[in-house]
Protein backbone atom coordinates (compact mmCIF):
# COMPACT_ATOMS: atom_id res chain seq x y z
CA UNK A 1 0.00 0.00 0.00
CA UNK A 2 1.28 3.38 -0.98
CA UNK A 3 2.28 5.90 1.78
CA UNK A 4 0.97 9.60 1.78
CA UNK A 5 2.27 11.78 4.61
CA UNK A 6 0.44 14.90 4.75
CA UNK A 7 2.34 17.07 6.59
CA UNK A 8 0.87 20.46 8.78
CA UNK A 9 1.35 22.04 12.15
CA UNK A 10 -0.73 23.84 14.63
CA UNK A 11 0.09 27.66 14.32
CA UNK A 12 -3.35 28.87 13.23
CA UNK A 13 -6.12 26.53 12.65
CA UNK A 14 -5.82 26.03 8.88
CA UNK A 15 -2.83 23.69 8.43
CA UNK A 16 -4.50 20.69 10.70
CA UNK A 17 -8.22 21.53 9.56
CA UNK A 18 -6.94 21.56 5.60
CA UNK A 19 -4.74 18.11 6.76
CA UNK A 20 -7.68 16.76 8.22
CA UNK A 21 -10.01 17.06 5.51
CA UNK A 22 -7.98 15.99 2.84
CA UNK A 23 -7.46 12.76 5.39
CA UNK A 24 -11.22 12.20 5.73
CA UNK A 25 -12.18 12.45 2.16
CA UNK A 26 -9.71 10.00 1.32
CA UNK A 27 -10.70 7.24 3.70
CA UNK A 28 -14.30 8.00 2.26
CA UNK A 29 -13.06 7.55 -1.38
CA UNK A 30 -11.32 4.23 -0.18
CA UNK A 31 -8.21 5.43 -1.49
CA UNK A 32 -5.71 2.17 -1.49
CA UNK A 33 -3.45 4.49 0.12
CA UNK A 34 -1.71 4.95 3.91
CA UNK A 35 -2.80 8.33 4.80
CA UNK A 36 -0.24 9.49 7.86
CA UNK A 37 -0.64 13.23 9.27
CA UNK A 38 2.73 14.60 10.22
CA UNK A 39 3.16 17.25 12.56
CA UNK A 40 6.36 19.13 11.54
CA UNK A 41 7.01 20.27 15.16
CA UNK A 42 7.14 16.68 16.35
CA UNK A 43 9.23 15.17 14.09
CA UNK A 44 12.18 17.88 14.38
CA UNK A 45 11.72 17.66 18.16
CA UNK A 46 10.69 14.09 19.12
CA UNK A 47 11.79 14.70 22.69
CA UNK A 48 9.38 17.73 23.35
CA UNK A 49 12.15 20.05 24.27
CA UNK A 50 11.21 23.32 23.53
CA UNK A 51 8.22 22.57 25.70
CA UNK A 52 10.47 21.49 28.10
CA UNK A 53 12.47 24.79 28.46
CA UNK A 54 9.39 26.97 27.69
CA UNK A 55 6.56 24.95 28.86
CA UNK A 56 4.50 25.54 25.76
CA UNK A 57 4.67 24.19 22.30
CA UNK A 58 6.31 26.09 19.54
CA UNK A 59 2.87 27.07 17.83
CA UNK A 60 1.28 28.34 21.44
CA UNK A 61 2.49 31.76 21.59
CA UNK A 62 1.28 32.18 18.00
CA UNK A 63 -1.77 30.94 18.85
CA UNK A 64 -2.12 33.11 21.86
CA UNK A 65 -1.24 36.19 19.92
CA UNK A 66 -3.99 35.51 17.59
CA UNK A 67 -6.36 34.99 20.22
CA UNK A 68 -5.14 38.42 21.82
CA UNK A 69 -5.23 40.49 18.31
CA UNK A 70 -1.67 41.14 19.12
CA UNK A 71 -1.21 40.80 15.14
CA UNK A 72 0.81 44.36 14.42
CA UNK A 73 4.51 43.79 13.82
CA UNK A 74 4.16 40.36 12.07
CA UNK A 75 5.83 41.02 9.07
CA UNK A 76 8.87 42.04 10.91
CA UNK A 77 8.74 38.99 13.16
CA UNK A 78 8.26 36.57 9.73
CA UNK A 79 11.30 37.83 8.12
CA UNK A 80 13.47 36.95 11.53
CA UNK A 81 11.67 33.62 11.69
CA UNK A 82 12.59 32.75 7.93
CA UNK A 83 16.22 34.24 8.91
CA UNK A 84 16.44 31.75 11.58
CA UNK A 85 15.05 28.84 9.35
CA UNK A 86 17.50 29.66 6.94
CA UNK A 87 20.47 29.56 8.91
CA UNK A 88 18.88 26.40 10.35
CA UNK A 89 18.45 24.44 6.72
CA UNK A 90 21.41 22.08 7.28
CA UNK A 91 19.75 20.89 10.67
CA UNK A 92 16.72 21.11 9.64
CA UNK A 93 17.32 19.20 6.69
CA UNK A 94 19.17 16.47 8.18
CA UNK A 95 16.51 15.81 10.72
CA UNK A 96 13.73 15.08 8.09
CA UNK A 97 15.48 13.12 5.99
CA UNK A 98 16.17 10.79 8.82
CA UNK A 99 12.76 10.75 9.22
CA UNK A 100 11.92 10.29 5.85
CA UNK A 101 14.59 7.46 5.29
CA UNK A 102 12.63 5.75 8.39
CA UNK A 103 9.26 6.25 7.32
CA UNK A 104 9.71 5.04 3.86
CA UNK A 105 6.65 7.74 2.41
CA UNK A 106 5.72 7.51 -1.76
CA UNK A 107 4.26 10.89 -1.47
CA UNK A 108 5.00 13.84 0.97
CA UNK A 109 2.14 16.41 0.64
CA UNK A 110 3.06 19.83 2.79
CA UNK A 111 -0.05 21.85 3.84
CA UNK A 112 2.64 24.53 5.48
CA UNK A 113 4.67 27.45 4.54
CA UNK A 114 8.21 28.46 4.97
CA UNK A 115 9.94 25.13 5.97
CA UNK A 116 9.27 23.59 2.18
CA UNK A 117 12.70 24.22 1.08
CA UNK A 118 14.24 22.08 4.18
CA UNK A 119 11.34 19.60 3.23
CA UNK A 120 11.97 19.33 -0.46
CA UNK A 121 15.30 19.24 -0.05
CA UNK A 122 15.34 16.43 2.31
CA UNK A 123 12.88 14.25 0.68
CA UNK A 124 15.04 14.29 -2.56
CA UNK A 125 17.95 13.14 -0.08
CA UNK A 126 16.08 10.38 1.71
CA UNK A 127 13.78 9.28 -1.00
CA UNK A 128 15.02 10.38 -4.75
CA UNK A 129 12.37 10.73 -7.09
CA UNK A 130 9.53 10.89 -4.75
CA UNK A 131 6.98 13.39 -4.84
CA UNK A 132 6.81 16.87 -3.00
CA UNK A 133 3.60 18.92 -3.05
CA UNK A 134 2.84 22.22 -1.44
CA UNK A 135 -1.07 22.77 -1.52
CA UNK A 136 -1.34 26.68 -0.24
CA UNK A 137 -3.83 27.12 2.33
CA UNK A 138 -3.63 30.54 1.53
CA UNK A 139 -5.27 32.64 -1.61
CA UNK A 140 -2.03 33.77 -2.51
CA UNK A 141 1.47 33.53 -1.55
CA UNK A 142 3.04 36.40 0.56
CA UNK A 143 7.13 36.23 -1.26
CA UNK A 144 9.68 35.61 -0.75
CA UNK A 145 10.25 32.14 1.22
CA UNK A 146 6.96 31.93 2.21
CA UNK A 147 4.89 29.39 0.27
CA UNK A 148 6.59 29.27 -3.16
CA UNK A 149 10.31 28.32 -3.20
CA UNK A 150 11.68 28.97 -6.34
CA UNK A 151 13.26 26.41 -8.49
CA UNK A 152 12.92 23.12 -6.37
CA UNK A 153 11.89 20.45 -8.32
CA UNK A 154 8.39 20.24 -6.48
CA UNK A 155 4.39 20.63 -7.70
CA UNK A 156 2.54 23.30 -6.52
CA UNK A 157 -1.07 23.51 -5.91
CA UNK A 158 -2.83 26.87 -6.30
CA UNK A 159 -6.54 27.56 -4.88
CA UNK A 160 -6.49 31.21 -6.96
CA UNK A 161 -5.00 32.69 -10.19
CA UNK A 162 -3.40 34.72 -8.26
CA UNK A 163 -0.92 31.76 -6.73
CA UNK A 164 -0.81 30.70 -10.14
CA UNK A 165 0.72 33.61 -11.62
CA UNK A 166 2.83 33.90 -8.46
CA UNK A 167 4.22 29.90 -9.06
CA UNK A 168 5.30 30.50 -12.44
CA UNK A 169 6.82 33.80 -12.05
CA UNK A 170 8.95 31.58 -9.39
CA UNK A 171 10.01 29.73 -12.25
CA UNK A 172 7.95 26.25 -11.44
CA UNK A 173 6.89 24.77 -14.99
CA UNK A 174 3.40 25.14 -15.72
CA UNK A 175 3.35 20.99 -15.63
CA UNK A 176 3.77 21.04 -12.36
CA UNK A 177 1.79 24.28 -11.01
CA UNK A 178 -1.95 23.00 -10.60
CA UNK A 179 -4.96 25.28 -9.93
CA UNK A 180 -7.70 24.23 -7.56
CA UNK A 181 -11.49 26.18 -7.73
CA UNK A 182 -10.63 27.41 -4.35
CA UNK A 183 -9.51 26.72 -0.95
CA UNK A 184 -9.56 23.29 0.93
CA UNK A 185 -12.67 22.85 3.15
CA UNK A 186 -13.53 20.52 5.55
CA UNK A 187 -16.42 18.17 4.17
CA UNK A 188 -18.99 19.11 6.33
CA UNK A 189 -19.08 22.25 3.94
CA UNK A 190 -20.63 20.46 1.46
CA UNK A 191 -23.51 18.86 3.05
CA UNK A 192 -26.79 19.83 1.87
CA UNK A 193 -27.92 23.25 4.28
CA UNK A 194 -30.46 23.91 6.94
CA UNK A 195 -33.91 22.34 5.44
CA UNK A 196 -36.16 24.77 7.77
CA UNK A 197 -34.11 27.83 7.90
CA UNK A 198 -37.57 29.97 9.91
CA UNK A 199 -37.64 27.13 12.57
CA UNK A 200 -34.12 26.88 13.14
CA UNK A 201 -33.76 30.47 13.73
CA UNK A 202 -36.97 29.97 16.54
CA UNK A 203 -35.22 27.50 18.00
CA UNK A 204 -32.22 29.88 18.43
CA UNK A 205 -34.32 32.54 19.84
CA UNK A 206 -33.54 34.36 16.26
CA UNK A 207 -36.02 36.58 14.51
CA UNK A 208 -36.57 34.48 11.27
CA UNK A 209 -37.71 37.30 9.05
CA UNK A 210 -34.72 39.40 10.30
CA UNK A 211 -31.36 40.14 8.38
CA UNK A 212 -28.75 38.23 10.23
CA UNK A 213 -25.09 38.35 10.56
CA UNK A 214 -22.22 35.63 11.49
CA UNK A 215 -19.48 37.22 13.50
CA UNK A 216 -16.83 34.47 13.68
CA UNK A 217 -13.49 35.25 14.55
CA UNK A 218 -11.24 32.05 14.30
CA UNK A 219 -11.37 29.09 17.00
CA UNK A 220 -10.46 31.23 20.14
CA UNK A 221 -12.53 34.35 19.13
CA UNK A 222 -11.30 37.72 19.55
CA UNK A 223 -11.92 41.32 21.76
CA UNK A 224 -13.02 42.67 18.42
CA UNK A 225 -16.11 41.32 18.51
CA UNK A 226 -17.06 43.20 21.74
CA UNK A 227 -16.45 46.20 19.70
CA UNK A 228 -18.56 44.81 16.85
CA UNK A 229 -21.65 43.91 19.19
CA UNK A 230 -21.67 47.43 20.61
CA UNK A 231 -21.41 48.67 16.58
CA UNK A 232 -24.28 47.01 15.91
CA UNK A 233 -27.13 47.09 18.63
CA UNK A 234 -29.77 47.07 16.01
CA UNK A 235 -28.50 44.03 13.72
CA UNK A 236 -29.54 40.47 14.76
CA UNK A 237 -26.18 38.66 15.05
CA UNK A 238 -25.14 35.05 15.94
CA UNK A 239 -21.41 35.65 17.43
CA UNK A 240 -19.22 32.24 17.82
CA UNK A 241 -16.64 32.44 20.24
CA UNK A 242 -14.96 29.42 20.25
CA UNK A 243 -12.73 28.44 23.10
CA UNK A 244 -13.37 32.26 24.70
CA UNK A 245 -15.31 31.49 27.32
CA UNK A 246 -14.69 35.04 28.72
CA UNK A 247 -15.78 36.57 25.82
CA UNK A 248 -19.28 34.76 25.48
CA UNK A 249 -20.22 35.58 28.59
CA UNK A 250 -19.12 39.42 28.17
CA UNK A 251 -21.16 39.24 24.65
CA UNK A 252 -24.39 37.49 26.43
CA UNK A 253 -24.20 40.91 28.97
CA UNK A 254 -23.95 43.23 26.32
CA UNK A 255 -27.79 44.73 26.17
CA UNK A 256 -29.15 45.05 22.29
CA UNK A 257 -32.22 45.88 21.02
CA UNK A 258 -32.06 43.07 18.39
CA UNK A 259 -31.85 39.21 18.96
CA UNK A 260 -28.51 37.68 19.09
CA UNK A 261 -27.25 34.26 20.29
CA UNK A 262 -23.95 33.43 21.19
CA UNK A 263 -22.43 30.18 21.37
CA UNK A 264 -18.85 29.22 21.65
CA UNK A 265 -17.16 26.08 20.68
CA UNK A 266 -19.33 24.37 18.28
CA UNK A 267 -18.42 21.68 15.48
CA UNK A 268 -21.76 22.92 13.27
CA UNK A 269 -19.99 25.97 12.09
CA UNK A 270 -22.07 25.48 9.02
CA UNK A 271 -25.36 25.14 10.04
CA UNK A 272 -25.40 28.04 11.63
CA UNK A 273 -24.05 29.98 8.95
CA UNK A 274 -27.34 28.36 6.81
CA UNK A 275 -28.82 30.46 9.21
CA UNK A 276 -27.04 33.83 8.60
CA UNK A 277 -27.53 36.15 5.58
CA UNK A 278 -23.94 38.00 5.62
CA UNK A 279 -20.62 37.02 7.70
CA UNK A 280 -18.31 39.65 9.74
CA UNK A 281 -14.88 38.02 10.60
CA UNK A 282 -11.39 38.20 9.91
CA UNK A 283 -9.70 38.50 6.39
CA UNK A 284 -8.60 34.59 7.11
CA UNK A 285 -8.58 32.28 3.67
CA UNK A 286 -10.46 29.53 5.87
CA UNK A 287 -13.47 31.38 7.38
CA UNK A 288 -13.77 33.97 3.94
CA UNK A 289 -13.63 30.68 2.06
CA UNK A 290 -16.19 29.13 4.17
CA UNK A 291 -18.58 31.56 4.49
CA UNK A 292 -18.39 31.81 0.92
CA UNK A 293 -19.40 28.27 0.37
CA UNK A 294 -22.07 28.39 2.02
CA UNK A 295 -23.09 31.38 0.67
CA UNK A 296 -22.93 34.51 2.34
CA UNK A 297 -21.49 37.63 1.43
CA UNK A 298 -18.25 38.46 3.53
CA UNK A 299 -17.18 41.67 5.73
CA UNK A 300 -13.61 42.00 6.22
CA UNK A 301 -11.37 44.19 8.17
CA UNK A 302 -8.26 45.24 6.36
CA UNK A 303 -5.39 47.62 8.34
CA UNK A 304 -1.85 47.54 10.04
CA UNK A 305 -3.31 44.48 11.77
CA UNK A 306 -3.83 42.37 9.42
CA UNK A 307 -1.81 39.42 9.06
CA UNK A 308 1.11 39.61 5.97
CA UNK A 309 0.00 36.20 4.47
CA UNK A 310 -3.61 37.84 4.63
CA UNK A 311 -3.01 40.82 3.32
CA UNK A 312 -4.18 39.81 -0.44
CA UNK A 313 -7.61 38.26 1.28
CA UNK A 314 -9.61 41.62 1.47
CA UNK A 315 -8.20 42.23 -2.39
CA UNK A 316 -9.89 38.68 -3.93
CA UNK A 317 -12.73 39.82 -1.76
CA UNK A 318 -13.43 42.99 -3.82
CA UNK A 319 -11.81 41.70 -6.83
CA UNK A 320 -15.06 39.20 -7.14
CA UNK A 321 -17.66 41.40 -5.30
CA UNK A 322 -18.06 39.07 -2.46
CA UNK A 323 -18.29 41.54 -0.03
CA UNK A 324 -17.16 44.76 1.69
CA UNK A 325 -13.76 45.57 3.09
CA UNK A 326 -13.53 47.93 6.24
CA UNK A 327 -10.79 49.56 7.68
CA UNK A 328 -11.57 49.31 11.30
CA UNK A 329 -13.56 47.38 12.95
CA UNK A 330 -15.52 51.06 13.97
CA UNK A 331 -16.03 51.18 10.21
CA UNK A 332 -18.17 47.78 10.51
CA UNK A 333 -21.90 49.45 10.94
CA UNK A 334 -21.18 51.37 7.58
CA UNK A 335 -20.12 48.36 5.76
CA UNK A 336 -23.22 46.46 7.17
CA UNK A 337 -25.80 49.20 5.90
CA UNK A 338 -24.23 49.11 2.42
CA UNK A 339 -24.48 45.26 2.08
CA UNK A 340 -27.85 44.90 3.31
CA UNK A 341 -28.97 47.94 0.87
CA UNK A 342 -27.40 45.18 -1.86
CA UNK A 343 -27.37 42.09 -0.41
CA UNK A 344 -29.52 40.37 -2.98
CA UNK A 345 -26.58 41.22 -5.60
CA UNK A 346 -24.09 40.36 -3.14
CA UNK A 347 -25.81 37.09 -2.52
CA UNK A 348 -25.60 36.08 -6.40
CA UNK A 349 -22.23 36.42 -6.98
CA UNK A 350 -21.31 33.84 -3.53
CA UNK A 351 -24.30 31.83 -5.15
CA UNK A 352 -22.00 31.27 -8.55
CA UNK A 353 -19.19 30.35 -7.21
CA UNK A 354 -17.86 26.79 -7.18
CA UNK A 355 -15.25 25.28 -4.28
CA UNK A 356 -14.77 21.92 -5.28
CA UNK A 357 -10.92 21.70 -4.30
CA UNK A 358 -11.30 18.76 -1.34
CA UNK A 359 -12.24 16.92 -4.44
CA UNK A 360 -9.93 17.85 -6.88
CA UNK A 361 -6.75 17.75 -4.92
CA UNK A 362 -7.32 13.67 -4.24
CA UNK A 363 -7.50 13.53 -7.76
CA UNK A 364 -4.55 15.06 -8.35
CA UNK A 365 -2.54 13.61 -5.78
CA UNK A 366 -3.35 10.40 -7.81
CA UNK A 367 -1.89 11.18 -10.80
CA UNK A 368 1.40 11.96 -8.81
CA UNK A 369 1.55 8.64 -7.17
CA UNK A 370 0.84 7.53 -10.78
CA UNK A 371 3.78 8.96 -12.13
CA UNK A 372 1.22 11.09 -14.39
CA UNK A 373 0.85 14.39 -13.04
CA UNK A 374 0.03 15.94 -16.66
CA UNK A 375 -2.95 13.28 -16.38
CA UNK A 376 -4.58 15.44 -13.00
CA UNK A 377 -4.61 18.48 -13.99
CA UNK A 378 -7.93 19.96 -12.71
CA UNK A 379 -11.01 20.04 -15.24
CA UNK A 380 -14.22 17.95 -15.28
CA UNK A 381 -12.25 14.89 -14.30
CA UNK A 382 -12.13 16.31 -10.82
CA UNK A 383 -15.70 16.68 -10.47
CA UNK A 384 -16.34 15.79 -6.93
CA UNK A 385 -17.55 12.25 -6.78
CA UNK A 386 -20.39 12.49 -3.52
CA UNK A 387 -20.94 9.21 -1.52
CA UNK A 388 -23.16 8.50 1.45
CA UNK A 389 -20.61 9.14 3.58
CA UNK A 390 -20.71 13.20 2.96
CA UNK A 391 -23.57 13.88 1.01
CA UNK A 392 -25.79 11.74 -1.85
CA UNK A 393 -25.34 15.10 -3.43
CA UNK A 394 -23.94 18.06 -3.48
CA UNK A 395 -26.33 21.70 -2.65
CA UNK A 396 -24.10 23.68 -4.34
CA UNK A 397 -23.04 21.84 -6.32
CA UNK A 398 -26.66 21.20 -8.63
CA UNK A 399 -24.82 19.46 -11.85
CA UNK A 400 -22.66 16.81 -9.70
CA UNK A 401 -23.23 13.32 -10.42
CA UNK A 402 -24.96 11.35 -7.38
CA UNK A 403 -22.59 8.73 -5.42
Amino acid sequence: MQQVDLVYFNAGGGHRASALALQAVLKEQARPWNVRLVNLFEVLDPQGRFRQLTGMAPEDWYNRRLARGWTLGMAQELKLLQALIRVSHPTLTRRLAAHWRSTRPDLVVSLIPNFNRAMCAALAQARPGVPYATVLTDLADHPPHFWIEPGQPQHVVCGTPRAVQQALAAGHPPGRVHATSGMILRPDFYRPPVADRAAARRALGLDPDRPTGLVLFGGHGSRAMLTLARQLPGVQLILICGHNAALARRLQALPAPAPRHVVGFTTEVPQLMDLADFFIGKPGPGSVSEAVQRGLPVIVVDNAWTMPQERYNPQWVLEHGLGLVARSHRGIGAAVAALLADLPAFRARVGARRNRALYEVPQLLAGLLAGDPAGAEMGERARPAYSSGFASECPLEPECPPA
